[in-house]
């Protein structure tokens, strides 16, 4: 017997009349790009192949004495060069932040000069100021050739940490500017002066800020140091290219150094990402979990769960 329309509509409604079907969308376009990277991939790895490499070079001079070395001498002109670059952004900063004109334009043209010229640039003029001045003559204090004083470690040293501290100026000073000044002035109210302010107060907070551009250019310093060549100072780079002239292997030990310089870099982003998390505390309730503790939560959910007895 057929429904009237009254009881069509008052008829009650089943539950599985409500339920809808999810239809995942087909993104076809990522299967054709996937399939153009993994082919673009799969020619650069054939053309390599097709090359004459000698790949067994690299086991043979990874750990080399002179690779190792080089190694030492680029870590240690990195660190050394970070910390004049550090302390002088910092002192940079403040004085660009200072009321005092004097101070003030000193930083200001310092900053202009060395971000505004090449690094290489301020290397070589480093190296070639021998030809300038045949003497240094600092008074009572120091009193020697040029030649004897501007040796090649300290043209590294003075050409990539002073370039780099006028980079971390800029990164201080947006870190500075980043604290309310009402920070300031309550310190102030209570009588601190503007140093211990400074060490006490803002500097802390300005943290927060500094750190995460200072690790990028820590480890922008690590691939820069690479540049020192060009004033015959010896590091992983020049090391490289000499055991590569002397063993037939030149492109190879390039490889080399490339590593080493990969391996480094992926160590001290690893050290960045904890020391951003140690600053980060106190911005947010609960921290992003590190990379351990993802693969632990991961491979907690593949156990099987245990059956009561």
């Amino acid at each position: 017997m057929p429904h009237t329309d009254l009881e069509v509509r008052t008829a009650p409604v089943r539950h599985h009349d409500l339920e809808m079907r999810a239809v995942p969308v087909r993104h076809y376009g990522r299967y054709v790009a996937a399939l153009a990277v993994l082919a673009l991939f799969g020619a650069l790895v054939y053309a390599f192949a097709q090359g004459r490499i000698n790949w067994a070079a690299f086991p043979a001079y990874f750990f080399e004495d002179r690779v190792l070395k080089g190694v030492r001498e680029t870590l240690t002109l990195t660190v050394l060069s970070m910390l004049i670059g550090v302390v002088g952004g910092v002192l940079l900063a403040v004085m660009r932040l200072s009321k005092n004109p004097v101070t003030s334009s000193v930083a200001w043209f310092y900053i202009w000069f060395f971000r505004g010229t090449p690094v290489y640039v301020q290397l070589l003029v480093w190296f070639n100021l021998g030809l300038v001045f045949e003497y240094i003559n600092l008074g009572p204090l120091y009193q020697d050739e040029w030649s004897d004083f501007m040796t090649p470690f300290l043209t590294a040293l003075l050409g990539l940490g002073l370039n780099e501290a006028a980079y971390m100026a800029e990164i201080c000073r947006a870190g500075l500017l980043a604290v309310d000044e009402g920070q300031t002035e309550a310190a102030h109210a209570l009588g601190m002066r503007h140093g211990k302010t400074l060490s006490r107060i803002v500097i802390p907070q300005a943290m927060r800020v500094i750190v995460p551009p200072t690790g990028n250019e820590f480890i922008n310093m690590l691939k820069t140091t690479s540049l020192v060549a060009a004033v015959q100072y010896y590091e992983l780079l020049r090391y490289a290219q000499d055991i590569g002239q002397t063993s037939g292997a030149p492109v190879e030990m390039l490889f080399l150094a490339a590593a080493w310089y990969l391996i480094l870099t992926s160590l001290f982003s690893i050290g960045q990402y904890y020391l951003e998390r140690y600053y980060a505390r106190g911005t947010t309730r609960h921290l992003p979990p590190t990379p351990w503790q993802k693969v632990r939560k991961t491979l907690t959910t593949f156990r099987r769960p245990e059956v009561a007895r």
